[in-house]
């Protein structure tokens, strides 16, 4: 009888051994997969500031032909031995501005000869937490080409509207700079009938966006992400604009 519950024992402790090796494989597998699916997403965002993919398009192969990443300081000065998809913005966030790294993507037209747009990461806290994105800024270092934001817990149908395009559409062809100044883009309270009546609104304000019903604090934290962090390549930019 002893000897049948030791067998049964060992028989357990096996199974427990193999089951849980397949399982640590199968979540470090998983693991890989999800990293190469974040580093594509990311790839993807950083090109869609600066053009148009079309669904057919190959992110990584237009990626590797266009884009150029480094990383500066605060001061606009180029960090030898960093490299931008390494730099973690979340963790950069945390820290006083004048300590933070700060990737930078130029994005290079078809011909791959002038610069389409300087694409910069911006993060900030929402509502409930945090937001994020790409601002792309055109080769005069001024001009907002185009734009993606993202969050962690804006609510549904308010706040987690920046993820439309009909919103960050509102951001193209605004300015960052008034004068020798950035002032950034402020986006406003309330709302003004949404999709081309929202553009029309504001077509003639350089610095102001359309707001989103409802949602005016995620408005509010996206103007002050937009301000603290372009802003903080300020440098970098004076020196784009000449």
């Amino acid at each position: 009888m002893k000897q049948s519950q030791g067998y049964v024992i060992l028989y357990a402790c096996i199974l427990t051994l193999v089951c849980g090796s397949l399982l640590a494989l199968a979540a470090e597998g998983l693991k890989k997969r999800q990293n190469v699916n974040i580093a594509l997403e990311k790839k993807a965002s950083i090109l869609n500031t600066a053009m148009d993919l079309k669904e057919s398009d190959d992110v990584n192969t237009i990626y590797d032909e266009r884009v150029k990443s480094y990383v500066i300081d605060h001061d606009g000065n180029l960090m030898e031995g960093k490299k931008a998809d390494e730099v973690e913005i979340e963790k950069e966030y945390k820290k006083e501005p004048k300590d933070r790294l700060y990737p930078v993507y130029e994005v290079l037209d078809e011909q791959k000869k002038d610069i389409l747009s300087y694409v910069l990461p911006v993060y900030g806290y929402g509502l409930w937490d945090n937001i994020w994105g790409y601002v792309a800024i055109q080769g005069d270092g001024n001009t907002v080409n185009g734009v993606i934001f993202d969050h962690e817990a804006e609510t549904p149908g308010l706040g987690a509207r920046i993820t439309d395009a009909e919103i960050q559409k509102r951001y193209e062809g605004k300015h960052i700079y008034k004068g020798k100044e950035i002032l950034g883009i402020a986006m406003q309270k309330g709302e003004q009938g949404g999709g081309d009546k929202s553009i029309a609104f504001y077509a003639d304000d350089p610095h102001k966006v359309d707001g989103m019903s409802g949602a005016t604090i995620t408005g509010n934290g996206l103007t002050k992400m937009l301000q603290e962090y372009l802003s903080a390549y300020k440098n970098f930019l004076d020196d784009k604009r000449g």
